[in-house]
């Protein structure tokens, strides 16, 4: 028995809804009210269809510490979005790529402040990683910048 046109195409409309309302998620962003970096990065997520919730915060250390995310991969701003833990200045595309494939893990982290990230564009871009992070503080590649 197959399916009819009218039917696949519902199917269709119904997964890219699915994928749409995965990837334009609701980001808390928890960050210094001093740093232009991060509004910049807040931008690009917005550009990137996330809707955005900023926290201003005066110690980023103690909000990443109580999400989990291990010091050594801080940043200067620190964000939730569902279940998940963004760190630093990672790219909308790989959030978004997280939400869709749903990995068992804490979250995405770019640590530091790498120049040529979101946020931190620059003439003179430096190669970065997007790290995926288990909750127990392990981590390994998940993009290369």
């Amino acid at each position: 028995m197959g399916l009819s046109a009218r039917s696949i195409l519902l199917i269709v409309m119904l997964n890219t809804s699915a994928v749409w309302a995965q990837s334009a998620g609701s980001v808390e962003v928890f960050k210094s009210p001093y740093c232009g970096c991060c509004g910049k990065w807040v931008e690009h997520l917005r550009q990137n269809g996330f809707q955005v919730t900023t926290r201003d915060v005066d110690d980023v250390t103690a909000a990443r510490k109580q999400m989990g995310m291990p010091d050594k991969l801080g940043s200067c701003h620190s964000a939730r979005i569902g279940s998940y833990v963004i760190e630093g200045h990672v790219p909308a595309a790989d959030i978004q790529r997280l939400l869709k494939e749903k990995p068992r893990a804490l979250g995405l982290a770019v640590p530091s402040m790498p120049p040529g990230s979101p946020g931190m564009e620059s003439a003179k871009p430096f190669p970065y990683e997007t790290l995926l992070v288990q909750a127990g503080g392990a981590y390994g590649v998940y993009a290369r910048h």
